[in-house]
């Protein structure tokens, strides 16, 4: 059941989107304020890539996939879907096009369902097929991801935890979709569990013709299935480009900053310290200007008052910096 390649360059295209989740604070909770998770972002994901986002803990990367897959509207700006607003579509329609694979596979599959009422309750909502096409459809799926058909009888826990991430993906490709948001899929596995479930995420892309947007912290995971990366800070991108080309010359400071902090496997190395200073600002109230400055050891004046715009520093390499 895979699709024909589809002609369009851009399959997901968002433009100056802005997620605020308003917050109450002090005494009697009277004072009102607003925690900017995703604050003003423009993407695009490009047919059959793998585009990877990453950026520190709170930095609104779980919020942005919300948004990308319609569980959360935004407050501002404008999500394309093949060329077609989301706005004009209803979350039904939605479902059958996008879907996502949650970083717990504990908390995402349902424990009083068996997997193959799991895996088959989308394709019996949208009317797939007859109730025998459907479950030989779950046993296929099984199969494609490393499962065996006699599991759609069973119920999640009596499966490890990659296993469950397995059952997760095969219900998001159960609906043919186009695109898939994996929203840190392997963060809560073993290492060596890790990688089977990347290559599997590898493998289905190939067979079902899919673009991924994978989201994680673990800058080599990363590095291993993206085609290109985002990095998020504070709600905002800092610097877009193709994998290699990132990871071989960044050139946002913030950037910079994340590569050095990634350990290296290889005690007689001797690791360099960080430059950076400080905690993440609160996004409650960020900083004006470059959301990175007050930690930037090389911030001038106009970071301090200018949001930087993206620029194109060489073909496909995406920086927002006043150094460039």
């Amino acid at each position: 059941m895979t699709k024909n390649a589809l002609e369009i360059t851009n399959i997901l295209e968002i433009k100056n989107i802005k997620r605020h989740y308003p917050v109450s604070s002090g005494i009697l909770s009277l004072s009102k304020a607003t925690v900017k998770a995703v604050n003003d972002i423009s993407l695009e994901v490009r047919n059959g890539e793998t585009l990877g986002l990453v950026g520190e803990s709170g930095c609104g990367k779980s919020t942005l996939a919300r948004l990308l897959t319609g569980l959360e509207s935004p407050d501002a700006g404008s999500i394309f879907f093949k060329d077609k607003e989301f706005k004009n579509w209803d979350s039904a329609k939605i479902g059958t096009m996008m879907q996502m694979v949650f970083q717990d596979p504990y908390s995402s599959l349902n424990p009083r369902q068996k997997v193959g009422n799991i895996i088959s309750e989308g394709m019996r909502i949208h009317k797939f097929g007859s109730r025998k096409e459907i479950s030989a459809r779950v046993e296929e799926l099984l199969v494609q991801v490393g499962l065996r058909p006699e599991h759609a009888k069973r119920y999640p826990h009596e499966f490890s935890g990659g296993q469950r991430q397995r059952i997760a993906i095969a219900r998001a490709i159960a609906m043919n979709p186009d695109l898939i948001v994996c929203d840190e899929p392997v963060s809560a596995l073993d290492v060596s569990v890790q990688a089977q479930v990347l290559n599997l995420l590898k493998k289905i892309q190939k067979e079902f013709k899919l673009s991924y947007v994978f989201i994680s912290h673990d800058l080599s995971v990363v590095s291993h299935i993206s085609d290109r990366v985002a990095v998020m800070y504070l709600g905002k991108l800092m610097e877009i480009a193709p994998t290699e080309t990132l990871y071989h010359n960044p050139l946002h400071p913030y950037t910079q900053v994340l590569l050095e902090a990634v350990p290296i496997a290889d005690p007689t190395i001797k690791t360099v310290e960080a430059s950076i200073s400080g905690d993440m600002p609160s996004p409650i109230s960020p900083p004006s200007g470059c959301p990175f400055h007050p930690r930037c050891l090389k911030a001038m004046d106009i970071c301090k008052e200018t949001p930087p715009v993206r620029k194109e520093v060489e073909p496909d390499h995406y920086v927002f910096c006043h150094l460039y």
